[in-house]
């Protein structure tokens, strides 16, 4: 199946541009892909609130060190987010609580390395439909559906972020 980008219609209700981010989580007996998506496309600031979010859940599950592989994607790599990661990383060091993210580059162009991407391809094929121009909306919740995830608030995408 070919997908065709679509034109933003003046006056369409819905965002010109939304990303989703994912994990691909793997720990113990448990593997499941956590969700959450922006408007806008893909930024350090909402990318630091992802983050954020998903070091609440493991910190909840007792998970005390989360190793995570990115690709070289710029808001990845920003300062902005390595700041806050090491600032993050610190903080719990110091204190005794929370969840270290040890973030690891994969190796340019090598997809193949990264656990989350075949899940991706597999909810793309799942979800689109030839012809037809889903909504924001019908879209989040065919994703979720997919990873059989709830529809969860979505992350809101700084204003001042480049």
């Amino acid at each position: 199946m070919r997908l065709i980008e679509q034109v933003h219609k003046k006056g369409d209700p819905d965002p010109k541009a939304f990303a989703c981010y994912g994990i691909d989580l793997r720990c113990r007996t448990q593997e499941e892909v956590w969700l959450r998506f922006v408007e806008g496309n893909p930024k350090s600031y909402p990318t630091i609130e992802f983050m954020k979010w998903v070091l609440k859940k493991t910190d909840q599950q007792g998970i005390r060190v989360l190793l995570m592989f990115w690709d070289h994607a710029s808001w990845h790599k920003s300062k902005m987010v390595r700041r806050w990661l090491h600032t993050h990383n610190q903080e719990v060091k110091h204190s005794g609580k929370g969840t270290r993210l040890l973030a690891c580059l994969l190796p340019k162009k090598s997809p193949w390395l990264n656990p989350i991407e075949p899940r991706w391809i597999h909810a793309k094929r799942k979800v689109t439909e030839p012809g037809k121009k889903l909504s924001a909306q019908e879209l989040s919740e065919r994703v979720c559906l997919v990873f059989e995830q709830p529809v969860l608030p979505w992350i809101t995408s700084a204003e001042d972020e480049p």
